[in-house]
């Protein structure tokens, strides 16, 4: 199960445009946080999942791919577990992990997007 985050920002052609002219160095300390911050919301998601055997915890993961941060689990139940079914209350470990460190990420775009806007003088 992968969890994406997306949202409209309005000015995000602006954004694309500024990020186009990120250094690298801005853009590599940007993909740091990134990866911090998704490194943070799995070990967040391993303290909250339900453990029995240990599989599920041991198959959470997060992976940084340019701007994307994706975390989920990749054992086959990860899902049942995580919004439960008609026979399985749902014991949530995924979206509690991300609410907790929603607020960093907005820090981590707020400054990413101000900087981008200081590098391209919009």
């Amino acid at each position: 199960m992968a969890v994406e985050i997306t949202c409209d920002i309005e000015g995000i052609d602006q954004f694309k445009a500024a990020m186009q002219t990120f250094d690298s160095a801005t853009q590599r300390h940007v993909h740091r946080q990134l990866a911090s911050w998704a490194a943070d919301v799995k070990a967040s998601a391993r303290k909250h999942v339900p453990v029995r055997t240990g599989y599920l915890q041991s198959t959470i993961y997060a992976k940084i791919q340019e701007w994307i941060a994706e975390i989920g689990a990749e054992a086959t139940y990860a899902l049942f577990v995580e919004l439960g079914t008609r026979y399985m209350q749902a014991q949530p470990y995924l979206y509690p992990a991300i609410q907790e460190h929603l607020p960093s990420l907005e820090q981590i775009i707020l400054e990413a997007f101000d900087a981008a806007k200081t590098e391209a003088t919009l």
